[in-house]
């Protein structure tokens, strides 16, 4: 039963259930039958008795493999095994015959299922023997690959899309929420080796779990010490020469290797087990040639140690307690081909996870879960050359020396503008490299831009009941949650020297004063004041409250779940404090201050569902879900304090002299406009089930969801924008230009405050996305044999699309404080509405492994899906020199190419000694050496305009020997 299968999310944490009914024969139930759980991973045994209908629960299971033992009152036994998985609920239904002729025992097993359970929940859930028989790599978001209608996605920072943005997802590891604090980004990295079983779940959520995912919601849990001692030792490798040139004939330089070990057992037999493990990724490449020469030489080491006990003082009671800590050091790092090794960067990265979690089954009837984490992201980027000067307003730039001043982007000549190659023809004969005896442009030189401190912390609380109860002819299982949850980011970003200088035309850019020549890019945190102080870092802070009740209705052949979720977010800035004034604040900088609050009031998300069990193995389904995802970056976005924290634009004339600066557009404080609805994702599914005695299981639905009420941050007056661009071709709607300013007196507060942006935080009219999929998905499990197979058909549309509001989009973009609707040309009535980035409308997977009969494994892995929509981007139509987000076509208007791919691996097991397996291992990714090209570039009139800026990752082999005891 270890693999995809259909089923409930379940109450406790990192748990699975067991639920079932016991027959005397076809017809009569079993009531008063004593019911053991026992499994190696569970310290103490589980014992509940059958009802009166002979029905039995078992909840807050560690998920594994499971013996129950059936006593009647008359002391007939009888064994059946049963596999529990991650969030999921097992069913069984069990015959018991008395004995028959010549003294033969007879135990019928009329249905062992993990089904639906009575649910529309579309959840997954994948067991450790498939994940470790499958070509996947080190990491916790390899696993995303094998989630059925979720893309496939070669993605660093941002997630993968199923009905949602890449920042809609929920990434929990072991029970604990890691994912990135209001960026909604997987940027934690704990590795893939401790993790037993991997769960997802994208739709048709109950009022259980506290699920608010606008996308999808990941769960895994790792593994845990048994009676037995157990371990393992491995060691992965793949070496520069295991990896085909890239399409671009780029042949990699990169060695990479893993070591991994853990070990499990008993500390007191019976009662206490303990699990521990050792992750070590490497990865070094030697000193590379750039276009400006040799380089340093680049490495990554990263230490990964993680402790886990599990505790059973008795029977009803389980407790478990772990502890990861990682730490990564870069050196070398973030030197392209045309930079110079001046302006590589090092790098830190520390993660710590403490969890603790229990369960205590009150009676056969009540159970009480809890959860508490704590959770850090610590990080850092800091130049390896740090350049000597200290900015200061006022202070002009020495031309003879730009590549001490701070990162010098070297300009391009131009081809058909004789002016501009006059302006940029010093520089390029400075400071160009040589190609082919030419002396180019288009590069860097100085050192690394910026120095980053970000760090990111999350502690939470889970308390949950369960109690099961009779009412007439129907049954109840009802659930009562309440979760707190806060979350915090500490930011302190300065510039190395001006920080990014680049040299400009200012009669030809609408951005800059008119004799303007240079132009930096400088964080204020960089400038020291008078006394020799430095601006302090930026605090910013979420806190979640939630709190949910569900009851399952079980009435003849039908179950309903009824429930809601009902939440509560409150964002905290930095720089001001309450008053008595017309905005309610005035200026304080370093001060907490609560910034906004979404009541309970406007947070209340109903999940309502109905499953029709037509025969035993058949069910129907439908659900309506509504979600108010968490995530929100404005905490810091919207910070006031960003107003001495911000990014300025610094200008200088062509002889140096200091012209003027201030903040980027929209980079300050912001006033919230009032009684904003949250952002809302409304979903209905329809769907069927079908489990076939051969092994085979089926599921096919239909989903549909519609998201509204996006936050951004926009100017307060550009619902008055008007007609504008050539020939007044864009304008604003009628309707939407007669609402007027987002804060109709926002220049009376500011006043009051003294400081802040025109720009406001304001909920986008008429913004929305519309997604719509078909899917079928199918898994068999075999003696020896797991295979699983999925379709999707979907369509992704709207005019609000958070995957797409930057250049390079792959990273930890503000939610609510993007580009969009930042001046003409970003606004959703200009060429935004039509097809997202996410949407690809054909998605097909197909993954699964064979045990060969020489203690061999063989496991295959296939995916093919659609291309990436993109469309032409051309800043100049709307009177703007800068392109970026500025749409010439309706959005989505082209396609990348389809992209299809297969990763295959082959075990070999030897038995040297007893217990002691040797193990040789080989993963072929990407066999057919298919880089697809994707992520275009999409800016009119740049040289590589069309052309794919990533590719597919190319051919390559990887290796490992291992051993098991």
């Amino acid at each position: 039963m270890a693999g995809v299968l259909f089923s409930v999310s379940v109450a406790a944490q990192q748990s699975g259930s067991i639920e079932g009914t016991v027959y005397l024969d076809e017809q009569v139930e079993a009531a008063g039958v004593t019911i053991t759980a026992s499994s190696p991973v569970m310290p103490k045994s589980r014992t509940v008795e059958t009802d009166a209908d002979g029905e039995f629960k078992l909840p807050a299971l560690i998920p594994g493999t499971y013996t129950l033992t059936l006593t009647t009152e008359d002391g007939l036994t009888r064994t059946v095994t049963t596999k529990v998985l991650l969030d999921q609920r097992s069913s069984v239904s069990v015959m018991m015959a008395p004995e028959v002729a010549e003294g033969v025992e007879e135990v019928v097993v009329t249905g062992q299922v993990v089904t639906a359970g009575g649910n529309a929940s579309l959840s997954n859930a994948i067991g450790g023997d498939v994940i470790e028989s499958l070509p996947i790599g080190q990491d916790l978001r390899d696993l995303m690959k094998l989630a059925p209608g979720v893309q496939y996605t070669q993605n660093s920072v941002r997630g993968p899309s199923a009905g949602g943005s890449g920042q809609d997802n929920v990434y929990m590891f072991d029970g604990v929420n890691v994912t990135l604090p209001m960026f909604g980004t997987l940027s934690a990295e704990p590795s893939s080796q401790d993790v037993e079983q991997f769960s997802v779940e994208r739709g048709g959520a109950r009022a259980i779990g506290f699920n608010r995912s606008g996308g999808i919601k990941v769960n895994t849990k790792t593994k845990s010490g048994t009676n037995e001692y157990k371990g393992s030792v491995e060691y992965k490798f793949q070496t520069a020469d295991m990896r085909e040139r890239t399409k671009a004939g780029t042949k990699a330089e990169t060695d990479y290797s893993w070591m991994t070990a853990n070990m499990g057992g008993p500390i007191i037999e019976d009662q206490l087990f303990f699990y521990g493990s050792y992750y070590g990724p490497r990865s070094s490449r030697d000193n590379k040639e750039t276009a400006y020469g040799p380089t340093k030489d680049y490495s990554s080491e990263r230490d990964e140690y993680y402790g886990k006990l599990t505790w059973a003082p008795i029977e009803s009671v389980l407790v478990n307690a772990a502890y990861r800590t990682s730490d990564r050091v870069n050196e070398g790092a973030s030197i392209s081909f045309d930079e110079a090794d001046s302006v590589s960067v090092g790098e830190e990265a520390g993660m710590d996870i403490l969890t603790l979690d229990g369960s205590w089954l009150i009676n056969d009837d009540t159970t009480v879960t809890f959860q508490y984490s704590d959770y850090a992201n610590e990080t850092a980027g800091v130049p390896d050359s740090m350049l000597g000067v200290q900015p200061a307003v006022g202070q002009a730039l020495d031309l003879a020396n730009l590549d001490q001043m701070g990162y010098f982007n070297v300009p391009d000549l131009s081809t058909d503008d004789p002016a501009w190659n006059t302006i940029v023809q010093p520089y390029v004969n400075l400071y160009g490299y040589d190609e082919n005896g030419t002396l180019t442009g288009g590069g860097g030189v100085g050192g690394y831009y910026q120095s980053n401190i970000q760090n990111f912390y999350r502690k939470s609380f889970d308390l949950a009941l369960d109690h099961t109860l009779e009412i007439g002819s129907t049954s109840h299982e009802i659930h009562v949650g309440y979760q707190w949850s806060e979350g915090h980011e500490e930011l302190a970003r300065t510039s190395n020297g001006w920080g990014s200088i680049s040299v400009i035309d200012g009669v030809a850019d609408a951005d800059a004063p008119e004799n303007a020549r240079f132009r930096a890019y400088t964080e204020q945190m960089s400038l020291v004041s008078a006394d020799g102080t430095r601006v302090p870092p930026i605090n910013s802070y979420t806190e979640s409250q939630n709190f949910e009740i569900n009851d399952s209705i079980a009435w003849g052949d039908f179950i309903f779940d009824v429930g809601f979720l009902i939440s509560q977010d409150t964002l905290y800035g930095q720089g001001l404090r309450e008053a008595d004034t017309l905005s309610g604040y005035e200026g304080d900088p370093g001060n907490k201050y609560e910034m906004y609050k979404v009541d309970w009031k406007d947070m209340i998300q109903p999940r309502l569902g109905v499953t029709w069990s037509y025969n035993e193995s058949g069910t129907v389904f439908a659900s309506f879900a509504q979600y108010n995802p968490a995530a929100s970056s404005l905490a810091r976005a919207a910070s006031w304090d960003r107003n001495s924290q911000a990014t300025l634009e610094v200008y200088w004339d062509e002889d140096g002299n200091f012209i003027s600066s201030a903040p980027r557009e929209g980079s300050s404080g912001k006033l919230f406009a009032d009684d904003l609805d949250p952002r809302r994702v409304d979903e209905l599914t329809v769907g069927t089930t079908k489990e076939f005695d051969n092994g085979i299981s089926l599921r096919s639905h239909v989903r549909y969801r519609e998201g509204s009420h996006f936050w951004e941050d926009t100017w307060n007056g550009s619902r008055a924008y008007g007609c504008y661009g050539e020939n007044d071709q864009f304008c604003v709607p009628d309707e939407i230009a007669a609402k007027g300013d987002y804060i109709p007196d926002l220049d009376e507060k500011l006043d009051q405050i003294g400081s802040g942006s025109t720009y406001v935080i304001a909920e986008l009219d008429d913004a929305y996305t519309k997604y719509l999929e078909f899917s079928l998905e199918a898994s068999w499990v075999g003696e020896r044999t797991y295979l699983n197979a999925s379709y999707t058909r979907s369509r992704y549309r709207g005019n609000f699309d958070q995957d797409n509001t930057t250049w390079t989009n792959d990273a930890n973009t503000f939610i609510g404080s993007s580009y969009l609707a930042d001046g003409k040309g970003r606004q959703v009535w200009d060429y935004k509405d039509g097809t997202l980035r996410g949407d690809k409308p054909n998605l097909f997977k197909f993954f699964g492994q064979y045990t060969l009969d020489w203690k061999a494994n063989v496991g295959a892995y296939f995916v093919y899906q659609s291309g990436e929509p993109w469309e032409a981007w051309d800043g100049s139509i709307y009177g703007y020199s800068s392109s970026t987000n500025r749409y010439a076509e309706p959005a989505g208007s082209r396609r990348t190419d389809s992209h299809w791919q297969m990763d295959l691996n082959y075990t070999q097991n030897f038995n040297v000694y007893a217990d002691y397996t040797l193990k040789f291992r080989a993963d072929l990714f990407n066999v057919f050496d298919r880089q697809t090209g994707y992520n275009i570039d999409p800016e009119v009139g740049y040289y590589a305009f069309g052309e794919p800026r990533s590719h597919y990752d190319p051919r390559r082999l990887q290796l490992s020997v291992g051993m098991d005891f």
